[in-house]
């Protein structure tokens, strides 16, 4: 019950001066009693409650069952459930009014039915043109349309240009629960629930990113999901057999980040000398240029074979190294050239090949798979070999994620 805030007030002392009365034994009203002293004993106005108002109440409720006085436990039950907000204010002052003048009030049962009829006008004139925009829409579309409008509508907004008008922002929910995960979980922040709220329902949310004490952060996290979506997408035309280097090529060209820190950015011109044309050609810090040279993750016959008991990189593997290695030999040609037009120093210039997939070799382990490819990297000066699994775990744990298996 730590953490709970206790509440004591009118209401709940009411009922309890209901409950001394209704009880019969003595010993049941002195401990219902001593509850209600308890209540008063706070300063001036203010009633008294906390953990001891809870211990009290507990103790009269044992009183009673002791008693066999039913009712009252009921009584005290309830009471104790209004005190830490089981009950909410609205139903124990129906329930109690009921006994206090014999009458109900009818403006809760008015404003519930009002407020009912309002929301299901809304419900089916939002369906209705939800229906007219999408024709083609079956029963579960419209069904999921209004649960996620119910969503939103938590977060409803009144803008300043329109006095006396609402509005709902569809996806705000969506955004608010990420942005909540995000806080919680990759983020220290005392109250990330609030806090994502408080964002999401800005109409400029950007600035207010910006501009808010956590917005940093946010901005931060905001950034680590968007990588971790494209690391998803990746890997999904990774894992297809039908994807071609072209896909591939152009997913990886947006997102240099995926090869390594040490990238700043890819350089936008791809042919640097006459007759070639980089898959992508990435930019170090230093200012020099990095090759990287695409193959098909899947669509291969193998990148390892047997050898005289070990694992070795097929001829596709090494056909691949040596295409990169000419690459860097007419880089280094046409060094002054390239460094006089572009401004791209290829004299530091390096290259990874990025080819196949364990699942091509299902009978070899992972690890011996990768070995063989490192053997290999030993001996190839500026020529680096690796795998897409390899690619995509080492940019997932750059993110902080665990590689997907």
């Amino acid at each position: 019950m730590s953490g709970v805030k206790i509440r004591a007030d009118a209401a709940l002392e009411w009922q309890l001066e209901l409950t001394e009365q209704e009880a019969t034994a003595p010993e049941v009203k002195q401990a219902v009693a001593e509850v209600i002293a308890h209540m008063r004993s706070g300063r001036g106005r203010n009633r008294r409650g906390g953990q001891a108002l809870l211990r009290l109440l507990e103790q009269a409720r044992l009183r009673a069952s002791e008693e066999n006085e039913w009712d009252i436990v009921c009584l005290l039950h309830e009471a104790h459930g209004y005190a830490t907000g089981r009950i909410l204010n609205p139903d124990f002052d129906e329930r109690y009014r009921l006994i206090k003048d014999g009458e109900r009030n009818d403006s809760l049962q008015n404003f519930v039915a009002g407020t009912l009829n309002s929301a299901l006008k809304f419900v089916s004139e939002a369906g209705s043109e939800y229906l007219a925009e999408h024709p083609e829409a079956d029963t579960s579309d419209l069904l999921h349309y209004v649960s996620t409008l119910g969503e939103d509508a938590q977060f409803l907004d009144a803008p300043e240009e329109t006095p006396g008008r609402y509005r709902i922002v569809r996806g705000t929910a969506e955004l608010t629960l990420w942005l909540q995960r995000a806080l919680s979980e990759r983020i220290d922040i005392e109250n990330p629930k609030e806090t994502a709220q408080r964002i999401a329902m800005s109409s400029e949310k950007v600035e207010a990113l910006a501009k808010d004490p956590d917005g940093q952060a946010i901005l931060k996290a905001t950034e680590l999901k968007q990588r971790s979506d494209t690391l998803t997408e990746l890997r999904k035309l990774v894992d297809d057999p039908t994807t071609g280097e072209e896909a591939l090529q152009e997913l990886l060209h947006q997102h240099p980040w995926i090869f390594g820190g040490r990238f700043v950015d890819a350089a936008t011109r791809r042919r640097l000398v006459d007759g070639e044309e980089l898959d992508i050609p990435l930019i170090r810090a230093d200012g020099s240029l990095h090759v990287v040279e695409l193959k098909r993750a899947l669509r291969s016959s193998g990148i390892i074979k047997r050898h005289r008991n070990a694992w070795v990189p097929t001829a596709e593997v090494h056909n691949a190294v040596g295409q990169a290695i000419n690459y860097l030999a007419s880089l280094d040609e046409h060094r002054q050239r390239i460094r006089d037009e572009f401004g791209l120093e290829t004299k530091r210039a390096s290259a990874t090949v990025v080819i196949g997939h364990p699942k091509l070799h299902p009978e070899v382990a992972e690890r011996e798979l990768n070995e063989a490819l490192r053997t290999l990297n030993t001996h190839t000066n500026r020529v680096e070999v690796l795998t897409y699994t390899e690619l995509l775990d080492n940019a997932a744990r750059a993110l902080g994620d665990t590689p997907t298996p």
